[in-house]
């Protein structure tokens, strides 16, 4: 390469930019301060600038991250291809030994206490494991579809999420299951995700109606309604992949049928639990459906089954899971997001106060620094998990609208970015910068505002702190590279 086109390379990099991305990336960062500002200010506090303030802070992370940002713009994009596994092996080692670490913040030991700095190796280990998933993907012959590479893909994702796991920091652990989307996009197969979709509305139908009886017989509502949706979910996958509708028939009538008939049963004649019955059709449903699959060799009779045996498996485990594997205040978030407790001077204390936040902004909001509830201090984490309550005080529906819509174009815009990459590696290192950044924004606004559990990850650019701050920046700024990179003359 000629001296000229070394010299002329930057500028050509900072043409190829996407600044629109930029522009929301900017946007976003000084929304994000005004933020921490309006959840850390305290009446009476005259100097909000100050570096022992939390909005003074937040602008030292705002500005080292736009330089670390730059930085990594200057940086030869092929260096991420390049040197992806090493900086997945390293990620990897450096949660390992967070595990160890013995400082504990708030019973967590997700962080490396380095004098007066704090950092939070889970938070870059998203970028870490988001390169080392597009090398493997973009490798000669690789083909998701194939059970190995699935398999194999899947655990470099599932790796550092059991690492975070015994960090105790389940909710950042959670944000890997993110990379499942990313790998839909590239051709899973699309019974995975209504596998794992099938297990939630199994668990939530379960967990919430699991005390309430059915009329006069000692039968559980909630066992009743999960193997009737068991039965309705293998049926319709039948449906769709077998050929048979007189076998479709038969199957719907059977389980239509005899669960009826018990049901008169244990209510006028002898009171019994009639899940017991559905259990016995669904090994039944399962065994046909194995006899099947031998008889005529067609493998979707056996997904089919796994599918049916799974769910059974998973069911009778999920109240074990519950209340004997999860910690309790984990257990105790869901029964609050279930209805099944209230809490509000315990766990679903938070969510209650941050519910009447959002609502006293009413539409225009507060204004900035008149907010009562968060000036109050009335929402704990109100200036990192809970940052959201602090928008809809003080800039009300329409300010909080704003701020999802700038979400939703960051999001359309990474879709566009991604689709155009010429090389897989590019492409679905975007979708997992894309999917991580939904999996953020739709967690956290539903926990402020009690739709989904409280699991504590931060609002992308938003919640106060360097480490999630920077490792957003990181995350998005190597695509953005990536992408600048598409069109560069390589000698």
């Amino acid at each position: 390469m000629s001296r000229k086109n070394m010299s002329d390379k930057p500028q050509g990099v900072l043409q190829s930019l996407d600044w629109w991305t930029m522009g929301i990336y900017l946007v976003l960062l000084t929304f994000g301060w005004i933020s921490v500002c309006g959840a850390s200010y305290t009446y009476g506090d005259t100097d909000i600038l100050s570096m022992s303030s939390r909005s003074g802070m937040q602008i030292v992370w705002i500005a080292t991250s736009i330089c670390l940002g730059f930085v990594i713009l200057m940086m030869d994009d092929r260096l991420f291809d390049t040197f992806a596994y090493f900086i997945y092996a390293f990620m990897v080692l450096l949660l390992i030994a967070t595990i160890f670490n013995p400082h504990e913040i708030k019973g967590s030991r997700s962080w490396l206490v380095l004098g007066p700095l704090r950092l939070q190796p889970a938070e870059f280990a998203k970028f870490a494991t988001a390169l080392a998933v597009a090398k493997l993907m973009n490798t000669y012959g690789f083909n998701i579809q194939r059970w190995k590479d699935f398999a194999l893909a899947s655990a470099v994702v599932v790796f550092p999420m059991l690492c975070i796991v015994g960090q105790k920091e389940t909710g950042s652990a959670l944000v890997y299951l993110s990379f499942f989307l990313m790998f839909y996009r590239e051709g899973m197969t699309g019974n995975i995700l209504f596998t794992a979709v099938a297990m939630v509305v199994y668990f939530v139908v379960g967990i919430k109606y699991e005390s309430v009886m059915m009329f006069d017989t000692p039968s559980s509502l909630g066992r009743f309604l999960v193997f009737c949706l068991i039965h309705l979910f293998t049926i319709v996958m039948l449906y769709i992949y077998g050929n048979d509708k007189k076998e479709v028939k038969t199957l719907v009538w059977y389980s239509l049928l005899v669960p009826l008939l018990a049901f008169l049963f244990a209510e006028y004649v002898i009171p019994f639990d009639i899940t017991w019955i559905q259990m016995v059709m669904c090994v039944c449903m399962i065994g046909y459906l194995c006899y099947q699959a031998v008889r005529t060799r067609a493998r979707h009779y056996m997904f089919i089954g796994m599918f049916a045996l799974g769910s059974m498996v998973f069911f009778s485990a999920a109240d074990y899971v519950l209340n004997d594997i999860m910690q309790p205040h984990q257990r105790v978030r869901i029964n609050v997001l279930l209805g099944l407790e209230d809490e509000l001077s315990g766990a679903g204390y938070n969510v209650h106060q941050s519910e009447i936040a959002i609502g006293s902004g009413g539409l225009s909001g507060k204004g900035f620094l008149n907010g009562t509830q968060t000036k109050l201090k009335f929402v704990p984490e109100q200036d990192t998990d809970f940052i959201f309550c602090t928008v809809g005080e003080e800039e009300g529906f329409v300010g909080s609208a704003g701020v999802l819509v700038l979400f939703l174009i960051l999001i359309l815009r990474l879709i566009k970015l991604a689709e155009r990459q010429p090389l897989t590696f590019g492409r679905v290192y975007g979708y997992c910068v894309l999917s991580i950044f939904l999996f953020h924004v739709f967690v956290n606004v539903g926990m402020v505002l009690g739709l989904t559990p409280v699991i504590g990850i931060p609002l992308p650019f938003f919640s106060y702190g360097g480490s999630s701050l920077w490792g957003f920046t990181i995350l998005l700024f190597i695509f953005l590279r990536i992408d600048a990179g598409r069109n560069l003359i390589r000698q």
